[in-house]
């Protein structure tokens, strides 16, 4: 029995398209979650904004209060659908993201909301690196221009599995955060995400693999279904990356749901093949999963 993950779990990414309408929205993850729970899946994961179009233009509009917890319907009414379908497919549902409004500092955040399967909300990760990117001639998009960042990294216990982290997009482009929570027990990494056309060929399957070799874990990304009559146009490919970067499934641009069984064992042999976790130099470099002063200290040691 691995340490990481106790049983094998089957995680299922819903690739679903959005459009104007959240209560359309919210049906069709809906019926796409039961399906995914049909088929055996036991967490469930839903892309990056999957209640909303994905864009500046579009958060303030669709944003939602979820503070104080819980929110009522006419608060959040996409909390209330995501409790419900947790509930529905008995599963563990990672909601993807939704715009958020913390009505007492008027700041607005991209949050995902995960569920356990009797509908409690066990964790609330918001964004934390805003997509400001600009590569002339192909895309520049400013999430900062509305949105705040999280602070904080968001680790969730899933009895009986084991713990996960969860992220959003851009967050898998920091290296940082994904070694701590894997160093702190984690055997997966689930990151909601929206890669558009410019940056997905490039970098989306790249990204998860690296996660997934750097930190022997499993890695899975999930995508909005492309809308070519969108502002925006997600990559898609939705994947899952096991501990020793392979990929085990990928989607294409289509709505789609894509499987694959995590195992205990895959994590133990792989880190078994290639003992990486024996193996850091912690005299040489610092551990980023120390707390913040212990951290200084050891950068305080490797500097004398």
């Amino acid at each position: 029995m691995s340490n990481l993950l106790k049983v094998s779990a089957k995680v299922a990414l819903v690739q679903v398209a959005s459009g104007a309408s959240k209560p359309k929205n919210l049906a069709n993850a809906r019926n796409k979650v039961l399906e995914a729970a049909s088929n055996g899946a036991q967490i469930i994961v839903l892309p990056e904004c999957f209640n909303s179009p994905y864009g500046c233009d579009y958060f303030p509009e669709y944003a939602e209060t979820l503070l104080p917890s819980p929110p009522t319907k006419e608060q959040s009414p996409s909390f209330h659908a995501l409790s419900a379908m947790a509930i529905e497919s008995k599963a563990y549902l990672i909601g993807g993201s939704i715009p958020e409004l913390d009505t007492k500092t008027k700041k607005y955040y991209n949050t995902s909301l995960t569920f356990s399967p009797k509908g409690r909300l066990l964790a609330t990760h918001r964004k934390v690196h805003l997509f400001d990117i600009d590569i002339p001639g192909k895309i520049t998009f400013r999430e900062s221009d509305v949105l705040s960042p999280g602070n904080q990294i968001t680790i969730i216990d899933m009895p009986p599995y084991g713990k996960v982290a969860v992220a959003i997009c851009y967050d898998i482009r920091f290296p940082e955060l994904a070694m701590i929570a894997a160093r702190r027990g984690c055997f997966a990494l689930f990151y909601p995400g929206a890669f558009n056309t410019t940056t997905g060929p490039l970098h989306w399957k790249l990204q998860g693999q690296a996660r997934a070799v750097d930190n022997q874990v499993y890695v899975a990304l999930c995508s909005p279904a492309r809308d070519m009559s969108a502002t925006y146009h997600a990559w898609g490919h939705s994947l899952v990356c096991d501990p020793m970067a392979e990929v085990l499934v990928e989607a294409e641009e289509k709505e789609t749901i894509v499987y694959a069984e995590l195992t205990g064992e895959k994590i133990e042999e792989t880190r078994k093949a290639i003992p990486l976790y024996g193996q850091r130099r912690f005299d040489v470099y610092p551990d980023v999963s120390a707390g913040r002063a212990s951290y200084d200290d050891e950068v305080d040691k490797i500097l004398v």
